[in-house]
């Protein structure tokens, strides 16, 4: 063999694997845009993977997660949904509420979005109705803003003899109105004084307990808020300092040493966001898919907080519990 011919064969080997490299197929890449922060949000995101991973798509293998965490500062997330639409993604899965949708909304008309939200998705304009979303948008809604009437009525069981009754809110975000007109009606219904309490900052939080101190309040209620969900472990040990009364929205809540919970099964909310994600990525439109809602709910109860505080659970919301921790 001539010494041409033998340069052009190793030259073309050579050139083997970059066409093999040329010739793959890109992966697809998932915008995670989160109103949350990642160190109170690790075992949803690990349920995100799971049903990701059960349609088929594993991060790293197949599918590329480039996450955007807005550490409870809802001001952040339109700025970041705007990156992961100039990223051009192949997908946007929006966590955390309202806020987190309406600015992955806001970013792309395109980019198919999957969302999960504690309003009603119909009535914050984020589809057109629960059976046919329409346009590029679709999701879980899992009702946790409309349970504030149903957890006053919890933590009026746990407290009856409660003169009023403490509500922390977080009224900055489109949802904190209803919330609070949603609880007031309940209140005057019940015949119940409350006493609502606005936080939207660290320092808020600390000046709502200290007037609940102040005013001799037992029990106070946190309504649903992606911020308060990041300030969990600040809230926990406020209500033990203060030896109170405390119900929240999620189970994660009570397993970190909160008092009690009622809300929905989040993970398996999380898990069906990553199932609609990957159906979306397998050639499914958003607008074919149903907008779905939680069927489970739970009432979860820390008998070891109960006990550390000094406060006997009534018998019959020790009958309803779906969950005791002990």
């Amino acid at each position: 063999m001539r010494r041409r011919e033998i340069l052009q064969l190793f030259g073309g080997a050579a050139a083997w694997p970059l066409a093999a490299r040329a010739q793959s197929p890109v992966m697809p890449v998932v915008g995670y845009l989160a109103a949350r922060g990642p160190g109170d949000s690790s075992h949803l995101l690990a349920a995100f993977h799971q049903g990701l991973a059960d349609i088929g798509y594993v991060e790293g293998r197949n599918v590329v997660i480039e996450q955007r965490w807005a550490l409870g500062q809802v001001e952040r997330l339109p700025m970041m949904a705007a990156e992961l639409a100039d990223r051009k993604v192949t997908l946007i899965v929006s966590t955390g509420g309202e806020n987190a949708a309406a600015a992955a909304k806001a970013a792309t008309s395109t980019i198919p979005i999957v969302f999960i939200s504690g309003s009603d998705p119909v009535e914050t304009g984020l589809v057109a109705s629960y059976s046919r979303p329409g346009g590029n948008t679709t999701g879980i809604s899992i009702l946790t803003t409309t349970l504030e009437p149903k957890r006053l009525e919890v933590i009026h069981e746990l407290a009856p003899g409660a003169g009023t009754i403490g509500v922390l809110m977080d009224l900055s975000k489109p949802a904190g109105e209803r919330q609070a007109r949603d609880v007031q009606g309940a209140a005057r219904a019940m015949g119940l004084p409350i006493q609502l309490l606005r936080a939207t900052t660290d320092q808020e939080i600390d000046a709502a307990f200290e007037a609940v101190a102040q005013q001799q309040i037992p029990a106070i209620m946190v309504a649903a808020s992606p911020f308060f969900d990041t300030r969990r472990d600040k809230l926990i040990a406020l209500a033990a300092r203060r030896s109170l009364a405390t119900l929240f929205q999620f189970r994660e809540y009570a397993v970190s040493g909160g008092l009690m919970s009622y809300g929905i099964d989040l993970p398996a909310a999380y898990w069906k966001v990553g199932v609609y994600a990957g159906r979306i990525l397998k050639g499914e439109k958003p607008a074919d898919l149903p907008v779905e809602l939680p069927t489970k709910f739970e009432l979860v109860i820390n008998l070891k907080t109960a006990k550390a505080l000094g406060l006997e659970i009534p018998s019959m919301v020790l009958a309803r519990a779906d969950e005791l921790i002990e």
